[in-house]
């Protein structure tokens, strides 16, 4: 495999244990919003990065010219790609699971006396982190269409490849076949040829001796 390959692989490798850490950290968030607010950023813009690493990987893999290696990488590519699904999945579970702690703790705020202000704030907070999440949640589901679409791709690339190394190795098989039967016509022509050979020298040795018989009674006929 190709260095830049390689660098790419490793690349992705970082990206998604970094996602993951981010999607932890969102996980674990008890607020305020704003802090929330600035995870899913931090984790829109890693994404962002992952998907465009991913797509330098697949082109790659489609300039390789051995099939083999094209095959190998674009199976990395799937992965790859199943493993954002799977970052985009636990990202929105895990901004269900800290909104949901943050309104708790928010109620719990706005139950005590004197807090009028407070109240008024924290419902605003409340109302413009709904609308992030939402805002999220539509992206992560627009970004989880595009990747199966991409996904479904990839797979019809690898049943092409695999549909041409079939017909290549029937190919294969056949031009195997034909020499195989080539050289059997060819021993075949050989034995006859040596054959033939024996019997021209026979026919022309029994040929001088019949001269050389003949000459001998002419010369050695008595007058």
């Amino acid at each position: 495999m190709e260095l830049p390959v390689r660098v790419c692989t490793q690349e992705l490798v970082k990206l998604d244990l970094e996602i993951k850490a981010l999607i932890q950290d969102i996980r674990e968030c008890e607020g305020p919003h704003s802090v929330l607010t600035q995870l899913n950023g931090r984790v829109r813009e890693k994404l962002k990065l992952l998907r465009a690493r991913i797509e330098d990987l697949e082109r790659m893999a489609l300039e390789q010219d051995r099939e083999t290696d094209k095959r190998e990488i674009l199976h990395e590519v799937e992965n790859h790609r199943k493993q954002l699904i799977s970052d985009q999945v636990s990202l929105r579970k895990a901004n269900v699971s800290s909104k949901q702690t943050l309104d708790l703790v928010e109620r719990q705020e706005l139950v005590q006396p004197g807090n009028v202000l407070r109240q008024r704030t924290a419902k605003q907070d409340v109302v413009r982190s709904a609308g992030d999440v939402t805002a999220s949640l539509m992206s992560l589901s627009r970004l989880m269409t595009q990747q199966v679409h991409r996904s479904d791709e990839t797979v019809q690339t690898l049943v092409t490849s695999s549909q041409t190394l079939t017909s290549t190795n029937e190919e294969f098989k056949v031009m195997s076949g034909t020499l195989s039967m080539s050289r059997r016509i060819l021993t075949k022509y050989n034995r006859r040829e040596l054959t033939d050979r024996l019997l021209i020298i026979l026919a022309l040795a029994l040929f001088l001796a019949t001269v050389l018989y003949i000459l001998k009674k002419r010369i050695w006929l008595p007058f």
